[in-house]
């Protein structure tokens, strides 16, 4: 049984490897140029393909039949040769959205959501929304409902990114404020690189339901492997997956003051994780050409701050890393959305009396009881946990792995 991903021009992809995860079969990225498609379609060696850009609308034409939800999207990214040779056309991700809200525990019946975008995407979302007993309005650039008149859907309880905007490369961005939504309950994202966007991080830090594409990307792969083997797999499948590729693609993140034990609990965790270990000063000593102490001489904390923050921009993106930082990279608000956006972040804390001096700049020329003092408030609104690092290093660790190979 051969079965695969079906794209014009496939980059890396998670595909294989959930399936892998899944079943035992073989799973290939198939590159197919668009004049090449039908005889691909045809006569192509598969037993059932995934589809994705651009021919969900393209492959249509060649199904002998639609499933009824694929005929409703007007989108095939699920294709099954029948036993005739001929090809059915589905489309799963309505089930993967499906999943991804009921993970999210929202509650949408009879409730206003928006949907951002008219693509593709935006109509599987806005289907299931409305089979949820939603009221549905879809925001666009140029449509009656547009993000220049965002005011008059002040009442919406969900708002779900169906849209590119905020997507690695380009991270840090947002198609809205979340500012004028009083009554909003969630969001749902369909981005899941990075991890958290811009728009899931506004929604955390109001404490509403955030959640981003990666259960759906999960949902959608687990239904199409049904159909390919013409057999029920158990939804009970999603969570290890999902929790898998999150491990993987996740950065543990450490922060807290000069000396208290990130880079070796770092080097650590590398050990115990086959991670690897990244130091964000080392970076900083690279791209400014001098060690710290030389920075801090020559251009002062601000010239070092400027550096950390250009750093942490090219670490923030990386994934399935583990990251030492500077204890001082809190004192700048930027960087904490930079940290955040792909990392679980740890405050590491030791008691002031336990933290060691030698080589460190600001250490050297402060009060490092006034400085914990000061940073305290800022290490708490980066962090997602605390770890009281004044017993063992390997205590330390265990509880950093807990906290993370935990599904959340």
């Amino acid at each position: 049984m051969r079965c695969g991903l079906l794209g014009e021009k496939l980059g890396h992809s998670y595909s294989p490897q959930i399936h892998a995860l899944l079943v035992d079969y073989s799973y290939d990225l198939m590159e197919v140029a668009p004049e090449k498609l039908g005889k691909f379609l045809k006569s192509g060696d598969f037993s059932g393909l995934n589809v994705t850009i651009p021919y969900k609308k393209a492959v249509i034409p060649y199904c002998a039949e639609l499933t009824p939800i694929a005929r409703r999207l007007g989108a095939v990214n699920t294709l099954v040769r029948r036993p005739d040779g001929s090809l059915l056309g589905h489309n799963t991700d309505y089930f993967g959205f499906m999943a991804m809200v009921r993970r999210s525990g929202l509650d949408v019946a009879g409730k206003k959501c928006l949907v951002l975008g008219s693509g593709g995407a935006s109509a599987t979302a806005q289907a299931v929304l409305e089979e949820l007993g939603a009221r549905v309005v879809v925001i666009s650039r140029s449509g009656p409902d547009n993000y220049g008149n965002l005011d008059r859907h002040s009442d919406a309880a969900v708002i779900v990114n169906a849209t590119p905007v905020g997507m690695y490369p380009k991270t840090g961005t947002a198609p809205l404020s979340l500012d004028g939504f009083p009554a909003l309950e969630g969001v749902l994202d369909l981005i899941y690189n990075p991890a958290r966007t811009r728009l899931l991080q506004e929604a955390e830090d109001r404490a509403l339901a955030a959640v981003n594409g990666l259960w759906m990307l999960v949902a959608q792969a687990k239904e199409s492997a049904q159909w390919f083997l013409g057999r029920e797999i158990s939804d009970s499948a999603i969570g290890p997956i999902y929790g898998k590729l999150r491990r993987q693609m996740e950065n543990i993140v450490l922060i807290g003051m000069p000396g208290a034990g990130k880079s070796t609990l770092a080097a650590m965790l590398a050990a115990r994780t086959g991670l690897e270990a990244v130091d964000a000063d080392e970076l900083v000593e690279k791209m400014a050409g001098m060690p710290i102490p030389g920075i801090f001489e020559q251009e002062g904390e601000a010239g070092f701050r400027s550096w950390e923050t250009k750093a942490l921009e090219i670490l923030g993106k990386e994934r399935g890393k583990i990251l030492a930082t500077g204890g001082g990279c809190v004192t700048r608000p930027e960087n904490r959305a930079l940290l955040r956006q792909n990392g679980r972040v740890f405050w590491i804390r030791r008691d002031v009396g336990s933290l060691p001096k030698e080589g460190r700049p600001l250490s050297l020329a402060g009060d490092l009881a006034e400085m914990e003092a000061r940073r305290r408030p800022m290490y708490q609104a980066f962090a997602d946990d605390l770890i009281d690092n004044n017993g063992s290093l390997e205590d330390s660790a265990a509880q950093i792995l807990k906290i993370w190979e935990g599904e959340h």
